[in-house]
């Protein structure tokens, strides 16, 4: 009987489904169950981390959440479409997952909450966090959604962004409220460690957006205070929530990318080391703990030693080559603002090969770093630079139908090449050091600066011997003044550096291709001025750039740049006497 009962069992139509018949996971449980799996994760165990969260992920909130977190995180490290649609596959069921554990609404109840968007009321703890993790990873789909090359997903990414930043609001008043018997529960901190997280980055995002786009969210009813997103983030990193490394990192990715790339330069080295320094001792082979320590000393000048932390982190694991690319493009700048081309454009060279992030910019790199070398060390390599150049074009990537600005950049300064009779950029590598705002960095070490000073001083001595001057002759001369007065600015002579700076201001009017110069250049006049003490003249020059000039290259990315140098200058305004504090 037992062996047709089984026979029978085996030959069920309507076999129950197999999650259904796993046991239910406590909130609790899950919590600890997932912080095992990040512990893995920070050990480079990537694979093993996956595997721990697999089995639950259509059980437990937490585990479809950390699971599909990992899956966007190497989408969007790889850009490979299978990554992209593996991860939106997963993010699509961990939505299903968090929603059976978010509070059940009637209709009605539904539709006064799309109109009023009342804070739920009276939920369950497990309708809480249900609420965060739906919240979270709604957020995580938007951000995939942006890559939809149509202007439906950027839509759908903006309203998606809105549902996750009202969930978050609604989050955060639920943790205002929270009584003392619910403080007391070991889950209760890792509630408030993902609203610390949510409402963190949402400020600290928003914030960096220039005025005019600002004012535009802040009326569709998002706010962008940076000081406020900085207190929330730094209460999360300094919790021992499941996010609190999260937190940790979004700081990590504002001091030492974001506010360097996209603000003045001036990243709070200080706090990153503070913030690191606990998970260097839990981690000291975790490979983005290497990366970030690397980065550390890269922006503090100490290139020897960032270089061997980036070899160090691409040793520690073969797991996520993509984690090798990010280091290979650190690698290619620590040794570019040494001027030791050769080893920089083997890092150029590998990104071209393995790595699917921008092709267009890395191949405009390489030949970029190669126009650095004599002739005779390109043809050693077996290189065309010429060839190089002129694939540029051909490999951007256009988002929502549009070109990607540095790509754009790129592909504008390589069309030189692409007559029969080329003209050779000037100084493309260090041109694109300013694009990177890799000056500020290679400014703290004097020697370094003297040495590319002294390259753009020779740059400038073979335009003005060029006995056959070419119509973009005046538009290089103007790039080698621009670079040349941001060497002599980091050098404290100010004076000499003005004359560079007020020399392509004065051009203007003759500059026929490098729209950016002339704005860019003003931008740092402002900077200049600002060093000399004189606030008020730093600020009119800075806001002149701002107002009256416009459809140039890089245009947002300088606007974010005078966003964050307005702001600091505004403390420094507001400090002055009031005859001096500009109307």
């Amino acid at each position: 009987m037992e062996t047709k009962e089984s026979s029978v069992q085996q030959m069920d139509p309507n076999p129950p489904d197999k999650d259904a018949l796993l046991p239910q996971l406590d909130l609790e449980t899950a919590l600890k169950e997932c912080s095992s799996s990040l512990e893995l994760f920070l050990n480079n165990r990537f694979a093993d981390a996956l595997a721990l969260l697999k089995p639950w992920k259509s059980q437990s909130m937490y585990h479809a959440m950390g699971y599909s977190s990992i899956l966007v995180m190497q989408a969007g490290m790889t850009f490979d479409p299978k990554d992209m649609d593996a991860a939106m596959t997963s993010l699509r069921e961990s939505l299903q997952t968090c929603q059976r554990f978010r509070k059940k609404t009637g209709i009605m109840e539904t539709l006064s909450n799309l109109w009023y968007r009342q804070p739920a009321g009276g939920l369950t703890e497990e309708e809480m966090h249900a609420e965060l993790c739906y919240a979270e990873v709604l957020l995580q789909k938007a951000a995939l959604t942006f890559l939809d090359e149509s202007i439906i997903g950027f839509i759908k990414g903006g309203m998606r962004i809105r549902n996750s930043y009202q969930i978050y609001k609604e989050c955060q008043a639920m943790a205002n409220v929270t009584n003392e018997v619910d403080m007391l529960r070991s889950t209760n901190i890792h509630f408030r460690g993902g609203v610390n997280m949510g409402i963190g980055s949402f400020n600290l995002m928003l914030s960096l957006l220039p005025s005019r786009v600002l004012r535009l969210m802040e009326f569709l009813g998002f706010s962008g205070d940076q000081e406020l997103g900085l207190s929330e983030l730094r209460e999360g990193a300094a919790g021992n929530s499941l996010r609190s490394i999260l937190s940790t990192l979004t700081l990590l990715m504002f001091h030492l990318y974001i506010s360097v790339i996209l603000g003045t330069g001036e990243g709070n080295i200080t706090e990153s080391e503070a913030l690191l320094a606990p998970y260097i001792e839990k981690f000291p082979n975790g490979a983005l703990i290497l990366f970030y320590t690397a980065r550390i000393a890269l922006l503090k000048g100490n290139f020897t030693f960032a270089q061997e932390k980036f070899l160090a982190c691409i040793d520690a694991q073969e797991e996520w080559c993509q984690i090798h690319h990010l280091c290979y493009w650190e690698l290619m700048w620590a040794y570019s603002f040494e001027q030791n081309w050769r080893e920089a454009y083997r890092y150029a060279d590998r990104l071209c090969k393995e790595s699917k992030w921008s092709q267009a910019v890395y191949v405009f790199q390489k030949a970029a770093i190669l126009s650095m070398l004599s002739e005779e060390e390109v043809k050693q390599l077996g290189e065309n630079v010429v060839e190089l150049f002129r694939q540029v074009d051909g490999l951007r990537l256009r988002i929502a139908g549009k070109s990607i600005p540095t790509e754009k950049f790129a592909a504008k300064k390589a069309q030189r090449y692409s007559s029969s009779n080329p003209v050779k950029l000037v100084v493309p590598a260090l041109e694109m050091m300013y694009v990177w705002n890799g000056f500020t960095i290679v400014g703290k070490r004097p020697e370094l600066t003297e040495s590319i000073l002294s390259t753009l001083e020779k740059a400038e001595e073979q335009l003005k011997d060029d006995p056959n001057p070419s119509e973009y002759h005046l538009d290089d001369q103007c790039v080698v003044q621009l670079l040349k007065g941001l060497c002599l600015r980091h050098l404290g002579r100010l004076v000499q550096a003005e004359l560079c700076f007020n020399q392509v201001i004065s051009s203007e009017n003759y500059i026929k291709y490098d729209d950016y110069l002339v704005p860019y250049t003003m931008y740092e006049l402002g900077l200049l001025h600002k060093q000399k003490g004189n606030i008020e003249k730093a600020i009119a020059v800075i806001e002149d750039a701002k107002m009256n000039f416009k459809d140039y290259s890089m245009e947002s990315r300088l606007h974010f740049r005078i966003h964050a140098a307005l702001n600091t200058m505004g403390s420094f305004a507001a400090k002055l006497p009031p005859s001096r504090t500009p109307a």
